[in-house]
């Protein structure tokens, strides 16, 4: 009786292990993106350039998945060179003091409509961390000679005050709610 428990915990661990998949982000097929108003009349649009990311999934349900995110500060660029140097400084994202920020999700849920999820984690900018969701739309996998692939879109609005990002307090000029909108493609490893 022993030999047959001891089997049947080896195969459970098995199966759990041959479940599990990690992917990493492609770079390539990806992208970090966020707007916000400026005087109430215009949306400024921006972009994060470098940053890694891992999936862990397992089995082809997203709802035990795992997501980190690690984005380099300094490589904002919302076409204007003047705009992101100032971005980059003390008034905004202080990158000599804060070069990254981060994401770590806590779980994921299905919503009950096709393909889409609730991404809980924590969002950390400038040393302040903060609980967050992400509207996720799960775009499927593909298969190819390259490997396989899974996509993965995400949305989510923040207030930038809620991580000290106080320049123009008042947010008459630069609007306090930033939307972020991420598009993903994992390459499993």
């Amino acid at each position: 009786m022993k030999k047959v428990l001891i089997l049947l915990a080896i195969t459970f661990l098995n199966v759990n292990v041959f479940g599990q998949a990690n992917w990493k982000v492609d770079p390539y097929h990806s992208s970090l993106n966020f707007n916000i108003s400026h005087s109430g009349i215009s949306i400024v649009n921006g972009k994060f350039m470098e940053y890694t990311g891992n999936l862990t999934t397992n089995g082809e349900a997203l709802e035990e998945a795992n997501v980190d995110f690690t984005v380099k500060v300094t490589s904002i660029n919302t076409n204007v060179e003047n705009r992101d140097n100032h971005l980059r400084s003390a008034d905004f994202f202080e990158v000599e003091k804060y070069p990254e920020m981060t994401f770590k999700s806590t779980k994921i849920l299905a919503t009950g409509k096709p393909e889409q999820y609730l991404l809980y984690g924590d969002l950390t900018i400038k040393d302040v961390t903060k609980p967050v969701i992400f509207d996720v739309y799960y775009g499927g996998t593909a298969k190819s000679d390259q490997g396989e692939k899974l996509g993965l879109k995400a949305k989510t609005t923040i207030n930038r005050f809620d991580y000290n990002i106080n320049y123009d307090p008042t947010a008459a000029g630069i609007g306090k709610d930033v939307n972020i909108v991420v598009h993903l493609q994992f390459a499993k490893q």
